[in-house]
Parts: structure tokens; C-alpha cells; sequence
């Protein structure tokens, strides 16, 4: 528990110094992700960004269980 509170902890900090450049990445704006913008209503749906994210989430759990 305390190795991976202190993962945790860590990768909070590198993204919170990192930030300004993880917002130049496109994610959220990528081919695939639904926007409907009518008068009065806006949906975003990211469709395409989650599959990435999941990708990448279920990598990293396969490299941090070996």
C-alpha cells in the first residue's frame, strides 16, 4: 500500500509540473470524438481520447503487475 501511495503521489506531482505542456496535446479534440453544438446545447462526447486512455491505462497496469 505504501509503494503505491507513493507511486500515486509521484505521478501527481510530474503531471502537476508538467501541465502547461499536457495541455498542447490534442486529447479531447481527436478524429472520433463526437461534438453536437446546436443554439442553447452542447454535447461532447470523446469517444476517440477514452479508447486512448484505456489503452494506456491497461499497458501501464500490465507493466506495473509483471
Amino acid at each position: 500500500m505504501q509503494k503505491a501511495l507513493i507511486i500515486i503521489g509521484f505521478i501527481s506531482i510530474v503531471i502537476g509540473l508538467s501541465w502547461p505542456w499536457l495541455l498542447k496535446i490534442p486529447l479531447g479534440r481527436l478524429p472520433g470524438d463526437i461534438v453536437i453544438n446546436r443554439p442553447g446545447f452542447k454535447l461532447y462526447i470523446p469517444v476517440t481520447t477514452m479508447v486512448l486512455v484505456s489503452l494506456l491505462l491497461s499497458f501501464l497496469a500490465w507493466i506495473f503487475r509483471k
